[in-house]
């Protein structure tokens, strides 16, 4: 059994357990949610196609997660004018288990979910100095003993450089 919903602004071909990423919805990780919006709906011998949705049915769904798609970039240019621009995009997405296509008057029993656990976002901690102090410190190693000096060599008084004499000037006539 399959259904076509709508999401967003985007419509979708959704089966009983399966895995959605759709356009960012404003709602908790861990709810459960129907989407009412259903356009069309499939059983294999018979199809049910709504003006402009199906009456009464709905698809119980689980908010998994909020995250980021991937990067897009986006280049302008215009020839023979020097103009470049470069502009990066990463939407915002949801994701979504599709527990069940429900028909009309059927009611979805959360306890019953099958969607995976849901697990609660943590942000990666950085390295600062405060978190190094915090750290237990690790044994510095041992250092060398210092190599005795040797006794400086006596050096040769510098000789003196030559004084060049100066050479003779020309007259200017």
């Amino acid at each position: 059994m399959y259904a076509i919903v709508e999401i967003a602004g985007q419509q979708f071909k959704v089966q009983a357990p399966q895995k959605l990423k759709v356009h960012r919805l404003e709602l908790e990780e861990g709810k459960h949610v129907e989407l009412g919006n259903v356009l069309l709906v499939s059983d294999g011998s018979t199809t049910s196609v709504g003006t402009p949705v199906v009456d009464g049915v709905r698809i119980a769904a689980k908010v998994l997660a909020h995250s980021k798609g991937g990067k897009v970039m986006v280049g302008k240019k215009k020839r023979r004018k020097g103009f470049q621009k470069l502009n990066g995009h990463r939407q915002y997405l949801t994701e979504l288990w599709v527990e069940a296509i429900l028909a009309k008057g059927e009611k979805f029993d959360a306890s019953k979910s099958t969607a995976p656990a849901v697990k609660p976002y943590t942000p990666p901690v950085k390295k600062t100095r405060a978190t190094a102090e915090a750290a237990p410190a690790k044994a510095a190693p041992a250092k060398k003993a210092a190599a005795p000096k040797k006794a400086a060599a006596k050096k040769a008084p510098a000789k003196k450089a030559a004084t060049k004499k100066a050479a003779p000037k020309k007259d200017d006539k």
